[in-house]
């Protein structure tokens, strides 16, 4: 009998707690943590084993000793002297534990058969490993039958070293395993057909991947797969105070119990920094803060700043220090600056310089600007108290009255002898944060006596043959009391000039010669001088009646008959004449299609192109309503435009709400072609009155900069705002705005506008998703600019390509049907989420794969119904292309029927061509994965899989979108392209796990 034995030894210093009995932990060379869990070990037996054995003449079960000298249970056979020896030894039923692999390590020894003499039989130096799957301990002595069917052979165990008789047993240990395991237990069976040897020990276990931290995310303890190459998939979770920052997070557990190929990946939220080595997020303690998660320690607070408590995000400023909207959480707090000082005012007549000093204290800023208040006050210098008001809109400031960097600014257009307060402020970016108003230095002028200004334009009251009634408007600015006005006249033929004076804005001119052109001019006079002529006017006498006045008053039908027949033909000649002269202008094939020029029937309106009138800012006034510049107020700047700055402000006029607008100005040291190009949008936008084009508010051209003010549009572009949005709307909502933008194009295509430049980066769209056409600017197709490469420049000029028709970009011919095929590219831009039109491609590879016929495919997850209307809108002959009311039809029907739009596209949805090369050879021609990302043209990767550990094609078969999306390829033809090829190398690996294509 086997003595007792004590249990196994507490475990080593070190070893780490809380790991349940019989767990082995190994230190692998990668420095990751593996766990094996033993499901049986006669090592530790203590009794007998009392396996079954067949026949019973076999295998002997008998006590013995280890190396240790510890007491062991062993199985013996050695029947070696008789021939056809089938010995079966099978053990007891072991419980599975969910495991689908299990390893059994083996210790024996065997005799060399040459050390024994005179063998009849047929001496071997091998045995056979079995096991047998059951749902309970069913076994018996003769079930099941003992033979290899049904018994699973694992493998035939050879010693590698063998003993003689005279020699020590060398111990041999062998490790094997088996799967995949799917019923509750099995039993291990060893089969002996005439060996000499000793079954030392016998261990079953299992591997699995032990609990670790990666990334800052928890993975727990996951077991091994059912083959020795499986890859089983452990869920993380972020430890306290982390946050994901790339999603699904998994980890493998390979068959070795090793972790490898990390999958997302969490970060120390704000306020939080690592610690633990990498292993916790710790909160930032007092008087640091982190402003955003991510990988970054914790950083003092700023100057002027402070916390309250642990785990600050930002550090908030002292009192009376303050951070702009646009200033950094790590940036210092700043206070207000001090007021101008020493100014200085030089007063000429109705005009004057003022100047200053920068003030002592900036406040810590750079951002630094002035603002001029001008106050006209009534009452002497002396009055008390002051009686002040808001100057005039009339006055003038160079450069500007508000946000000035130079410390000096010229008034002019101000009254003469009148009192005036001027306060200098200097403002920063922390100003509007401060309850107080702007620091300022204030300093009272009066103004000199002044000449008159100059008269308006004269009119003409009443002709004789020998006289003329003018009459005319008093001087914009009289600066003081108007004596009398000089009249300055001579015929045209002479040019001798005759003076008179009046005391009344009119005057009889007598004497003068009958049917004679005579030049006017007039000024006022005040105290102070005269004011300058007005500008020179033309008047003309009428002719005397002699003795053929009856004859002539006979023949006056005729002659006004004749006369109106040759006036439209002049008419017609100078129209024809100016229709030649603006084709030559702009050349023979000009860049704007036909547009009516008229109302066409009563009630019925169309745009008018405000280039048709000899002066344009004639067209402003009649379609743009002109802004007092004291009614906005610029808050900041968010973007740049083609002409300047576009900011966002609030406009608040008289008698209405405040809104916010967006705010277009014209950049300094513009040219008058430049400002004509500035305002023709403002004059094409005050045409327009739908819901969704952009409402004009109006314009600012008395004062500088000159502004355009338009309703302010939350999200912005659509092309941005849907890119940061990717994946966050439903299928209507998207279709809802691509109804409204169709919508606001059958508005102009109705009032006979092209837009010319229709893409999503032109659609702005509100807090409330309604989107709305802009950008109405022309100047882009008048100027190339190669910085630019949207716009291409063709026959003289700039084209966006990717968004133009064909025949637009070929012959020039834009008109509504144009607008359509761009129309089609903003459906594909908005379904898509924002991605580039044609990808990657260069203007030159689009124009040719157009040409070819081909169209772009339906994007990820778009209804068949809305690609199929992308392809009507892209078909070749413009004619037969949809007209967008019946677009907005189209979407309506959509709309009403959902369950039309379940139905998605599959990528060969339409009548088109490969544009992709998607042959892709057999990836066992390849040695490393960056060969076959060459291959398939996708080279640009390899840094980006190897980093991310896909070194090897049994990785690369597993990988998803998701995991494509995480190593950067962002871009959906690159996805499509790596995802087919991955198929077809799971094809070649015969594996059917499914692929996101």
């Amino acid at each position: 009998m086997a003595r007792a034995r004590p249990g196994p030894p507490p475990p080593p210093p070190g070893f780490p707690p809380g790991l349940l009995p019989g767990l082995v932990l190994l230190l692998l060379p990668a420095g990751r943590l593996a766990l094996e869990e033993t499901l049986m070990d006669t090592k530790w037996a203590t009794s007998e084993l009392a396996w079954t054995a067949h026949p019973e003449t076999g295998w002997e079960e008998v006590s013995g000793y280890d190396e240790a000298l510890n007491p062991i249970r062993t199985y013996q056979v050695c029947n070696v002297q008789e021939a056809s020896q089938n010995n079966w030894l099978r053990t007891g039923f072991v419980q599975r534990q969910e495991v689908q692999r299990v390893y059994v390590e083996l210790k024996f020894t065997v005799r060399d058969c040459n050390s024994i003499p005179n063998i009849p039989g047929s001496c071997k130096e091998t045995f056979n490993l079995f096991y047998y799957e059951a749902d309970g301990d069913v076994a018996s002595a003769s079930s099941p039958f003992w033979m290899e069917n049904p018994y699973v052979k694992v493998d035939t165990i050879a010693p590698d070293e063998s003993f003689s008789r005279l020699e020590a047993g060398r111990v041999n240990t062998k490790v094997r395993s088996f799967g995949p395991l799917s019923k509750a237990g099995f039993y291990l069976a060893f089969q002996d057909l005439g060996a000499c040897m000793s079954l030392i020990s016998v261990r079953a276990f299992y591997k699995k991947c032990a609990r670790t931290i990666a990334g800052f995310a928890l993975f727990p303890e996951t077991l091994t797969g059912a083959e020795p190459t499986s890859l089983v998939i452990a869920p993380g979770t972020c430890v306290p105070n982390a946050v994901e920052v790339s999603v699904p997070l998994k980890l493998y557990c390979n068959g070795d119990g090793e972790w490898m190929v990390p999958v997302g990946a969490c970060t120390c939220a704000a306020g939080f920094e690592a610690a633990a080595k990498e292993t916790q997020c710790q909160a930032c303690p007092l008087g640091s803060f982190k402003a955003k998660q991510g990988d970054g320690p914790c950083l003092p607070c700023p100057a002027n700043s402070r916390t309250t408590a642990a785990g600050a995000t930002v550090c908030s400023c002292h009192s009376n220090f303050y951070r702009a909207d646009s200033d950094p959480p790590d940036s210092a707090c700043t206070t207000v600056p001090s007021p101008p000082w020493s100014v200085i005012s030089n007063v000429n007549e109705t005009s004057l310089v003022l100047e200053w000093s920068e003030p002592r204290e900036l406040g810590g800023r750079d951002d630094l600007l002035y603002n001029v208040i001008c106050k006209k006050c009534r009452g002497g210098p002396g009055a008390r108290p002051p009686a002040c008001s808001r100057c005039d809109d009339n006055v003038e400031f160079v450069p500007r009255q508000l946000g000035l960097t130079e410390r000096w600014v010229r008034v002019s257009r101000l009254l003469a002898h009148t009192r005036y307060s001027f306060e200098v402020q200097a403002v920063n970016g922390v100003s509007g944060k401060s309850p107080h108003p702007p620091r300022y230095t204030a300093v009272n002028i009066t103004t000199n006596q002044a000449a008159p200004s100059e008269v308006p334009t004269m009119h003409l009251h009443s002709s004789s043959g020998s006289s003329l009634t003018l009459s005319w408007a008093p001087p914009e600015r009289p600066n003081g009391i108007i004596l009398d006005y000089e009249m300055k006249y001579f015929e045209k033929s002479e040019g001798i000039a005759s003076t008179v004076t009046s005391q009344k804005n009119s005057v009889f001119l007598d004497g003068l010669r009958p049917d004679a052109r005579y030049v006017v001019q007039v000024r006022a006079r005040t105290v102070a001088g005269y004011g300058q002529y007005s500008h020179p006017a033309e008047f003309e006498t009428t002719g005397e009646r002699g003795p053929g006045a009856q004859q002539l008053q006979e023949q006056l039908p005729l002659i006004v008959g004749s006369a109106t027949a040759g006036l439209v033909f002049l008419v017609a000649v100078f129209v024809i004449a100016v229709v030649c002269l603006r084709k030559q202008r702009h050349n023979s094939d000009s860049e704007y299609t036909e547009k009516l020029q008229q109302y066409i029937a009563p009630g019925v309106k169309v745009y008018i192109d405000p280039f048709t009138y000899e002066d344009p800012n004639e067209a402003v006034r009649e379609f743009a309503k002109e802004i007092d510049v004291s009614c906005v107020k610029i808050e900041e700047v968010i973007g740049a435009g083609e002409f300047g700055e576009v900011c966002r402000g609030r406009l608040k006029q008289p008698g209405r709400r405040e809104l916010f607008v967006a705010i277009k100005t014209l950049k300094v040291g513009y040219t008058e072609r430049q400002r004509r190009d500035f305002l023709s949008e403002a004059s094409i936008m005050g045409q327009f009155d739908h819901p969704n084009i952009i409402r004009l508010e109006g314009v600012v051209t008395k004062s500088r900069p000159v502004m355009i003010l338009t309703e302010f549009m939350e999200n912005c572009a659509l092309d941005s705002f849907l890119r940061l949005n990717d994946g966050q709307f439903t299928v209507i909502q998207l279709v809802g705005m691509l109804r409204g933008i169709a919508a606001g194009m059958k508005y102009l295509s109705e009032m006979n506008y092209v837009h010319r430049d229709l893409a999503a980066r032109n659609i702005l769209v509100n807090s409330n998703l309604v989107c709305k056409v802009s950008d109405f600017g022309l100047s882009r197709f008048l100027e190339d600019d190669p910085a630019d490469p949207t716009y291409t420049s063709s026959l003289g000029g700039k084209i966006p390509i990717r968004w133009t028709a064909p025949e637009a970009i070929a012959y020039r011919k834009f008109t509504s049907a144009s607008d359509v095929w761009s129309y089609g590219i903003v459906m594909w831009e908005v379904m898509s989420y924002g991605e580039r039109p044609y990808w990657d491609m260069s203007n030159q590879d689009v124009i040719n794969a157009v040409e070819q016929d081909y169209r772009l495919p339906p994007p990820m997850d778009c209804p068949t119904a809305l690609h199929q209307l992308m392809l009507d809108c892209w078909v070749r002959d413009r004619n037969l292309r949809p007209k967008f009311a019946q677009i907005v039809n189209t979407l309506d029907k959509l709309i009403r029927n959902a369950a039309s739009l379940k139905v998605i596209a599959s990528v060969q949805t339409g009548v088109s061509q490969p544009l992709l090369d998607r042959t892709v050879p057999d990836y066992t021609t390849f040695t490393t994965v960056g060969d076959w990302l060459d291959a398939i043209k996708m080279g640009r990767y390899k840094e980006s899989f190897v980093s991310a550990g896909f070194a090897s094609f049994d990785l690369v078969a597993q990988m998803t979108a998701e995991d494509l999306l995480r190593i950067g390829v962002t871009l959906a033809g690159h996805q499509k392209k790596i995802l087919s090829s991955i198929q077809d190398m799971r094809l070649q690996m015969n594996q059917t796990l499914p692929v996101q294509v």
